[in-house]
């Protein structure tokens, strides 16, 4: 695993548990010689998350549409900094460069990308490992949910394995590296219509 895309929150949230949670994910990445792709903001958890890893002698990927860049919240010392044209190509880039997927505490928009890579891969569309860092028992609603999809029957057991939870980085990290993708279900048939 060479490239870990993390989802996480552009506030530092209601307790200092988030941002030293991120500070230690970061430390854990550059001391295992993965490097970070991120949103390429500076602030909040995300920057916190950049500086831990950049600290710790790590390599840091910014990706953020320009809109953003123009706003100045964009990181002006990371490894490097790719400014494309919109949010949907911010994931695409995301995804193309990343081994793994991790989110960590935030709003909306960490859980709207956080769900889409993870419906990517119950798709087939890649074959990455997906976690969330459950810090301070954030995700447990989360997981919560998770098993009521089950239980009603919304989501495959082996689905629901797809998502990786884990309250420490180095085990999580260490979950990606055994982490054996399911067979997914496909809609196509394997016979040739004539």
């Amino acid at each position: 695993m060479n490239h870990v895309a993390v989802f996480c929150g552009s506030s530092n949230g209601a307790s200092s548990v988030y941002i030293d949670s991120a500070q230690k994910l970061g430390r854990e990445l550059a001391k295992r010689s993965i490097t970070l792709v991120y949103g390429g903001a500076s602030v909040g958890v995300m920057g916190a998350l950049a500086d831990s890893v950049l600290e710790a002698g790590g390599q840091v990927i910014g990706i953020m549409p320009g809109f953003l860049d123009q706003r100045e919240i964009s990181h002006k010392h990371l490894s490097e900094l790719i400014i494309v044209d919109s949010m949907h190509e911010r994931k695409a880039r995301m995804a193309e460069l990343a081994d793994g997927f991790i989110a960590l505490p935030g709003g909306p928009g960490t859980l709207e990308e956080f769900f889409e890579i993870y419906t990517w891969a119950q798709l087939g569309l890649h074959r990455k490992p997906c976690g969330l860092l459950n810090v301070n028992h954030y995700f447990d609603p989360l997981v919560e949910l998770f098993n009521h999809m089950l239980k009603e029957q919304f989501l495959h057991e082996k689905y629901r394995s797809m998502a990786i939870v884990d309250e420490e980085p180095g085990s999580l990290l260490e979950k990606f590296n055994s982490y054996e993708p399911p067979s997914t279900k496909t809609y196509i048939s394997d016979t040739s219509q004539t």
